[in-house]
């Protein structure tokens, strides 16, 4: 549907396609007829002209010029020959004599519209009112004429074509009936054809073009399926639940600042690995799974961000959790602090969630203090946003487990951020459906097809993820509440 639908594929299936075609390939055929009619005769080109000798250069130069105007509307036209059916006459296509309203809405608006006039001249209004629907009308007469003429015009590939197709298919049918049985196909065809956008009811698409577009888009979900990461479906795993959707955040935690920040996707996830791969005594592979892997979801989290979660307060939250990322990434580090393993040996699990939420708390004084704290999130600091999400963090971490805070080791911890990432990454990866579908119902014509074949894309690369996402009891939550992590938060600490 979007595929036919765009304006570059209507154009290009449109009669004047096959009406230029026509002209233009009579237009070349006049030339060669003269250009050999006087080259038959060459020293009136070298002896009679003006020219003399230069002659030669302006009839090549002429000749290039016919040929590369020409084939240009020759393959667009071959083209749309590919493009459309002509198996069987259609009476439709002797309709020649019937425009379609679109080609003359636009003025037939101008002629019925409404002139302001700046000026106060009283002739001069009456003068351009008088002649305004005499012009309009003569130039919808006009295009009325072109667009007949065209589809007149348009009529003789069609005809040649048919004449052809005709005997092809007698042909054909008396091959197959002397070797091969009959077989049919038709029914996958019907299918499709029932989603093709046609802008003229005589156009109907050949069985070829149908396929052909069908098959590019099964090509790109294969395609998209190979580029799927094993490593992320195997860290989903870790997740059993939504715990820790709930319990990254609490609100015993007391807030650095008078203003509330909400809770985007990535933002926690990001934050939670800062911690993780920092712990000294993890190993480094285990380590850069995790990283690996959060990279991988991130890329999904983003999309489902940029769908679902567009108000310029997340739109803020979003550009610093992809400039925290990127920071993250590039030089291993968490605000220009070193996430580098050895700078916290010797340090306990405590000590280093303290040293975590210690330093956040730093920065949000500091950067709180050349910021208006009273202008809305969209306008805050980067880096006091990321700041107040690791205090948070880190402190509901040390207040949940305050009882034996001290017996925590750094194996548990790294197990307990890990299970956490999974869990936000699976609750946020269950809006992946509704982007696809919201990608395949992109009402802007010129981006439709692009965010069509996105939606493929993205399909092939998470259809595991989505097949096991369906092993989830999933929340009673409204679709719409569903697009954001506080609103799931909410609903889990409302169950008993």
């Amino acid at each position: 549907m979007a595929e036919t639908g765009s304006p570059q594929f209507v154009i290009a299936c449109n009669s004047l396609s096959r009406a230029s075609c026509v002209i233009c390939l009579t237009g070349l055929a006049i030339y060669i007829s003269l250009l050999v009619s006087i080259l038959k005769f060459p020293f009136r080109i070298r002896f009679q002209s003006d020219y003399k000798w230069s002659m030669v250069a302006i009839v090549i130069t002429q000749s290039i010029g016919v040929g590369v105007g020409v084939i240009s509307p020759m393959f667009r036209c071959f083209t749309v020959v590919s493009f459309i059916s002509f198996t069987r006459w259609n009476r439709n296509h002797l309709e020649v004599f019937k425009v379609e309203k679109y080609w003359t809405q636009q003025l037939c608006e101008w002629k019925e519209s409404h002139i302001t006039f700046l000026s106060n001249g009283h002739r001069s209004r009456n003068l351009i009112r008088n002649l305004k629907k005499p012009i309009l009308s003569a130039w919808i007469g006009f295009q009325k004429v072109v667009v007949v003429t065209c589809k007149i015009i348009g009529l003789i590939p069609i005809v040649v074509l048919l004449i052809f197709m005709y005997c092809s298919y007698y042909f054909k049918s008396i091959k197959e009936m002397m070797l091969n049985p009959p077989s049919s196909t038709h029914d996958i065809d019907e299918d499709l054809s029932n989603y093709v956008l046609l802008l003229e009811d005589n156009t109907e698409f050949a069985e070829i073009t149908l396929k052909r577009i069908s098959n590019s888009m099964n090509r790109m979900m294969q395609k998209a399926e190979k580029e799927q990461d094993d490593n992320l479906l195997k860290f989903l795993e870790k997740s059993i639940g939504f715990e820790g959707v709930e319990n990254f955040d609490i609100c015993q935690v007391q807030p650095l600042l008078s203003i509330e920040f909400p809770n985007s996707w990535s933002l926690p996830i990001v934050t939670l690995t800062c911690i993780a791969i920092a712990l000294p005594n993890i190993g480094k592979d285990a380590t850069n799974n995790l990283f690996k892997c959060v990279g991988e979801g991130l890329f999904y989290t983003h999309i489902v961000e940029e769908s679902l979660n567009n108000a310029r307060q997340y739109v803020n939250i979003q550009k610093a959790t992809m400039t925290l990322w990127d920071e993250v990434e590039d030089k291993y580090k968490w605000l220009e602090n070193t996430l580098e393993k050895r700078a916290y040996e010797g340090k306990t699990s405590r000590e280093i969630l303290e040293w975590f939420a210690n330093k956040a708390e730093e920065i949000v004084i500091e950067v709180s203090k050349s910021t208006n704290i009273g202008e809305p999130v969209e306008y805050l600091p980067w880096k006091l946003i990321v700041a107040n999400s690791m205090y948070r963090i880190t402190q509901t971490i040390m207040f949940t487990y305050q009882s034996n805070i001290l017996e925590i080791n750094e194996e548990w911890l790294f197990t307990l951020l890990t299970h956490m990432i999974a869990d936000i990454l699976v609750a946020c990866f269950t809006n992946i459906p509704r982007v696809i579908t919201m990608k395949c119902h992109e009402t802007a014509i010129e981006k439709r097809e692009a965010s069509v074949e996105a939606a493929a894309k993205l399909l092939g690369r998470t259809t595991e993820i989505i097949k096991r996402l369906e092993t989830y009891e999933l929340p009673n939550i409204h679709q719409d509440k569903m697009a954001f992590i506080d609103e799931w938060r909410l609903h889990l600490q409302r169950i008993p």
